[in-house]
């Protein structure tokens, strides 16, 4: 079934390949309208699913639009997780407050189930939207300007061994994919990278560099591998007492600490720049431990993923535990009323089982909460402290508040 009926004498159903500019214009409008340059619109274009994406219809006139990606995302313990990346969300001015997002999600969601994939997730344009459809925050990203005036890089050993090269960033995709890749398995958060998204890596339309030059990037090589890369821009400033320019960082992976140290110094070292600003970076990156002064690094949180548990069983058991587990969660999840209820969760490092259950509740939460701490870079015992999560019996809480931990911070590695 393609079609469904929404308040107000809207239509819902599936994008079709000839409604997609209309489609695309009105998701373009709920954001400020705008105007993007041919070649982004192309991409998204190249990458919409059709069947994965729905419109809101008013007669002839899109006035709602959302869509899921088919995405895979890394979860504690290695495994990649097929997920639904939920984008295009948006719904025109006229039609607010007629249930037009409710029933998007609704939609979606049913969705999402019927394709098996156990979770969804999304970044919100406003962090208070999505909770109410049970979307729990469930990573963070830093943004950071570096002083590099005032700041010095101690570097590891072994730095030094790395050589570093200029090159076309379009020219190196294939090599910098490739070590991206092997990259996505050590971090949960992070996605695979799924066929047709390569080229957004290195997308570099000219209204969207904010006065800095185009896109730039440095490989890191031993011997004949390709074991890093950064991309980054350099905005001018210049004044009466020279230049002020800034190092704008777009990505950084490197396979060790040597090359790590290797590419944040050439960055630092950047002629005639005083800066380095970033956003979008992983809350523990290892340069935090390299400068000389935090402080001067203007370090800023905010939050990034959001995480739908679709299927509670399935997700729970995708995933591992760094400590054993063995608890009984008492769920609500009013929007998705089939993950309702008590499941006993056993596991460790090795795998775990996630089963209904008539058993006493150890701890209750939201199906929210359970997202929030899902990936492992939020804290039940956090959320528990906010009166997020109750502990039912004694000792619950600090046992899967240890076991639902990450031993690295799970990060977002790209948009969409």
């Amino acid at each position: 079934m393609t079609t469904s009926r929404t308040p107000g004498s809207t239509d819902l159903r599936v994008l079709r390949p000839d409604d997609w500019d209309q489609w695309y214009d009105n998701l373009l409008r709920a954001f400020g309208g705008m105007p993007e340059s041919a070649e982004e619109r192309e991409l998204w274009k190249s990458l919409t699913e059709y069947d994965r994406f729905v419109g809101a219809w008013d007669g002839d006139t899109c006035v709602g639009s959302a869509g899921a990606f088919t995405f895979r995302v890394t979860v504690p313990g290695g495994a990649s997780v097929p997920a639904a990346g939920v984008t295009g969300v948006g719904v025109a001015g006229t039609h607010r407050r007629r249930g037009v997002l409710t029933s998007m999600m609704r939609r979606q969601l049913d969705d999402v189930r019927s394709w098996g994939e156990p979770l969804a997730v999304l970044t919100a344009s406003e962090p208070a939207i999505y909770g109410r459809f049970g979307y729990g925050l469930a990573t963070h990203s830093l943004s950071f300007e570096i002083d590099t005036t005032r700041v010095r890089l101690d570097v590891p050993a072994g730095t030094g061994d790395v050589r570093l090269r200029y090159a076309v960033p379009a020219e190196v995709l294939e090599v910098c994919e490739a070590v991206y890749a092997r990259r996505v398995p050590e971090r949960p958060g992070m996605l695979a990278r799924m066929p047709g998204w390569a080229p957004a890596m290195v997308l570099d339309p000219e209204g969207e560099r904010g006065g800095a030059s185009p896109l730039q990037c440095v490989v890191a090589e031993r011997g004949t591998e390709v074991v890093g890369f950064a991309r980054f821009r350099v905005k001018p400033d210049w004044d009466v007492t020279g230049s002020n320019s800034a190092v704008v960082v777009e990505d950084v992976e490197a396979f060790d600490a040597a090359v790590q140290g290797a590419l944040w110094r050439f960055l630092f070292d950047i002629d005639l720049t005083s800066k380095i600003v970033g956003r979008g970076r992983p809350v523990d990156e290892p340069w935090h431990h390299l400068v000389s002064d935090i402080r001067r690094c203007a370090l800023r949180k905010r939050d990034a993923l959001y995480v739908r548990l679709v299927e509670v069983g399935a997700a729970l058991e995708a995933r591992t535990y760094q400590a054993p587990v063995d608890v009984v969660l008492d769920v609500e999840d009013a929007f998705c009323p089939w993950n309702s209820g008590r499941w006993r969760l056993t596991g460790d490092a090795k795998g775990a089982v996630c089963r209904r259950t008539e058993d006493a509740a150890d701890l209750a939460l939201s199906v929210r909460e359970l997202g929030a701490a899902y990936l492992g870079g939020v804290s039940l015992a956090g959320l528990a402290a906010a009166g997020r999560v109750r502990e039912v019996r004694q000792g619950a809480l600090a046992e899967a508040s240890v076991a639902f931990g990450s031993v690295v911070m799970p990060w977002l590695s790209h948009g969409f």
